[in-house]
């Protein structure tokens, strides 16, 4: 079988005959004579696309044959096929951009390359060692100072004994088939069976996105290509939206976002200042106001509209006073929540059953123990007969 995309990587159509024809699951597995798919390797996916108007779901290599899974059989035996050239190119440059990144990582820091993953998103590879930043950034610097220079790709099909008196960044793949030597000027040499572009320029960029220690490696996300210029491009617009927003440089958008944050972080003390105080204010208010049930004061209001945490902190408050109970509810649009609280003193009303004696009249669920119970239900018109329902119980036990 010809293999065309070893002789021309930009390929993107061909004419063909076909060899063999297998079903499989109901699938038509077609070989040709000759093919530009390439069946994926070296950690590059597979291409994709059409023969005759059908789409190829799959290209697989089995006994030295590709085969172009397709769903319907094909009619004749002489063929017109097309690949996803978009595809084809990102795959590409994912895969050479891994090969650039080693190479540098190598060429700087004698770090070996461990793992290889080229997704649909962004791709990962693994560097030997625990690397730091400034390492990784000065990795980035020197990859696109190798895109710039458009350093040319050179292929090599060297036999055994050739091999044997050419450098190699890593090991030999253990195989009888011919091994392909990808050499990158004086960057790097190492076997894959990968495609390639002609030269580094065709990358444009390698963008390092995170890092994160990985075993006994540090595993790096990275964008190649038009992936990389995407991502530029949204984060230069993102980056522009910010500093219009805050009227300000680029360089000190970050001083901004920083001075922003200080400002949130007095304002929530202000907030919490002021919020003990009116607290304070409506708990006197709401004792004043209770009911006496026994030698048991009963707080119950129905608060609308507030933050569900500041009621039960003045719930807590209320039943910090010996003898005292607090029924407080909270109406929020269509939902409303009960927060039941007494004192750590008084341990025959039991809460927990005080609010799903409530919550029933409401629709709700909640939770809790003897001294705090809180749930939520449906704002259905029935609060004020949940809260009174609760007060009648506790008249009803004392």
């Amino acid at each position: 079988m010809e293999k065309l995309f070893y002789k021309d990587q930009y390929i993107k159509k061909f004419t063909a005959d076909i060899v063999d024809i297998k079903k499989v699951d109901n699938k038509y597995h077609v070989a040709l004579d000759k093919t530009a798919f390439f069946p994926g390797g070296g950690g590059q996916f597979c291409d994709l696309g059409e023969i005759d108007g059908e789409k190829v779901l799959d290209v697989y290599e089995e006994n030295k044959r590709i085969y172009h899974v397709l769903e319907k059989k094909l009619e004749k035996n002489s063929i017109e096929g097309s690949i996803d050239w978009d595809r084809r190119e990102d795959g590409m440059h994912q895969h050479f951009a891994q090969h650039v990144i080693s190479g540098c990582f190598y060429t700087k820091y004698k770090a070996n390359t461990t793992g290889f993953h080229l997704g649909r998103d962004f791709s990962t590879v693994d560097i030997q060692g625990y690397l730091e930043e400034e390492q990784i950034r000065e990795m980035e610097r020197f990859a696109n100072e190798v895109i710039r220079k458009n350093i040319p790709l050179t292929i090599l099909t060297p036999n055994r004994d050739e091999l044997e008196d050419i450098w190699l960044r890593r090991d030999l793949p253990d195989t009888d088939e011919d091994i392909r030597v990808v050499r990158i000027g004086e960057l790097d040499t190492n076997a894959c069976c990968g495609i390639h572009p002609k030269s580094t320029g065709e990358l444009r960029l390698i963008k390092i996105k995170r890092w994160e220690k990985n075993r006994q490696s540090t595993r790096i996300e990275f964008l190649a290509g038009k992936r990389a210029i995407d991502d530029v491009l949204r984060r230069d617009l993102y980056l522009t939206k910010i500093c219009r927003h805050f009227k300000c440089k680029e360089e000190d958008s970050l001083k901004c976002i920083e001075n922003l944050e200080d400002k949130i972080e007095e304002s929530i003390k202000s907030k919490k200042r002021l919020e003990n105080i009116v607290s304070n204010y409506e708990i006197n208010e709401m004792i004043e106001k209770a009911i006496k049930v026994g030698d048991i004061l009963v707080v119950k209001k129905i608060f609308e509209n507030e933050d569900i945490k500041y009621v039960s902190k003045i719930a807590n408050k209320i039943t910090e006073n010996k003898n005292t109970i607090a029924l407080i509810a909270v109406e929020n649009n269509e939902r409303v929540n009960l927060v039941f609280s007494s004192s750590e003193n008084l341990n025959k009303i039991n809460m927990k059953s005080l609010l799903d004696e409530a919550l029933s009249l409401v629709e709700g669920r909640g939770g809790g123990n003897i001294h705090l119970a809180q749930g939520a239900g449906k704002n259905n018109g029935n609060i004020e007969l949940a809260l009174e329902s609760a007060l009648t119980s506790i008249e009803n036990m004392i």
